[in-house]
């Protein structure tokens, strides 16, 4: 999202705009998501829900969303639902693979399986590699010694190159590299990018939630972060849901806990039912890190150079809000930034 947003607006206004790409296909982990685009409706309770990000950042986010996606549908971008489904929330829904085939062709020709090694010497670099949660290696020195444990629920290439190349400009890295954005998805034998959303079993706090020594957890954010982090520094990066059958019609999202331990069971996931209770075991799944690089408000990490999507960190620190909000509004300000 970032990346493809930058290089649109660049473009927009009236910019030569070179966009290289480390994978085989556009779109970074956008194309793997669910496409919700979301915001806290209220900016106190998004203080309050990330107490240890930049005020200045996310009062950004907070205040540019809106019209930063009206500016994408009217690029193009299908919206598929104008309800978040959480009262806390406002944003949309958008069809995360044609989004990204329409900023896609918004950008010009974009070089695959090109990574950037170094600064350009003429030119401005807004910075949009995915945070470094593909990095076996950085994600334990940072975030837990489980790291080969957990599954990466994103594209493969988002392994800290950004992060690597603002360093070597002398940049300086934000509060929260130790914090990540997941979700604990059924411990199936074999999990595809296709089972990144439907696996995913967002009901701990319907449950007893324990590592697999039987220790216990008691769950305390509504979005479900504190799970995921405690669970990926557990043995084996697991954990179990010990569900009463009393809440299997409770809604989770678009759909029941039963429902979603089914997609579980099918899949092959450990899922024991008895007395009264179904037991899940899960596995910790990596979205996107929320530590990253520090930048101003004008999205800028240094001379000439700018970051914008999870390459930028402080903005969930402490809690977690849309990663896709973000990025749409750091490339677009960004791309404005590097113009200006």
């Amino acid at each position: 999202m970032a990346g493809l947003a930058a290089a649109a607006r660049a473009r927009e206004l009236g910019a030569d705009v070179a966009v290289y790409e480390k994978g085989d296909r556009p779109g970074g982990s956008m194309y793997l998501s669910s496409g919700v685009v979301w915001r806290y409706r209220d900016w106190e309770r998004f203080r309050e829900e990330c107490a240890g990000g930049d005020p200045e950042l996310q009062r950004i986010v907070w205040e540019r969303l809106d019209d930063d996606l009206a500016w994408l549908e009217a690029l193009g971008a299908p919206v598929t639902e104008r309800d978040t489904g959480n009262s806390l929330t406002s944003g949309v829904r958008f069809d995360p693979r044609r989004t990204t085939g329409m900023l896609a062709r918004r950008t010009g020709q974009i070089q695959l399986l090109q990574p950037l090694t170094e600064l350009p010497q003429e030119a401005p670099l807004i910075l949009a590699t995915g945070g470094f949660q593909g990095s076996p290696d950085l994600v334990r020195n940072h975030i837990t010694p489980q790291a080969s444990k957990l599954v990466l629920r994103a594209n493969p290439w988002s392994a800290g190159d950004g992060l690597r190349i603002a360093l070597d400009a002398g940049a300086e890295l934000s509060e929260g590299l130790d914090e990540f954005y997941g979700r604990n998805l059924a411990a199936a034998p074999e999990i595809s990018q296709a089972d990144f959303v439907p696996l995913a079993q967002v009901y701990a706090r319907h449950a007893r939630v324990e590592n697999l020594n039987g220790e216990p957890y008691v769950p305390h954010t509504w979005s479900e972060i504190d799970v995921v982090q405690w669970t990926a520094r557990q043995p084996r990066a697991r954990a179990r849901y010990i569900v009463p059958d009393a809440v299997l019609d409770e809604s989770v999202r678009e759909r029941t806990v039963g429902e979603a331990i089914d997609a579980a069971r099918r899949a092959g996931a450990p899922v024991e039912a008895g007395d009264g209770t179904t037991t899940v075991e899960v596995v910790a799944g990596i979205t996107t890190t929320l530590g990253g690089i520090r930048v101003d408000s004008e999205a800028r990490v240094a001379d000439g150079l700018y970051a914008a999507g999870a390459d930028v960190g402080g903005i969930s620190t402490g809690g977690w809000s849309s990663a896709l909000a973000s990025a749409l509004v750091f490339g677009k300000l960004a791309a404005e930034s590097a113009l200006s």
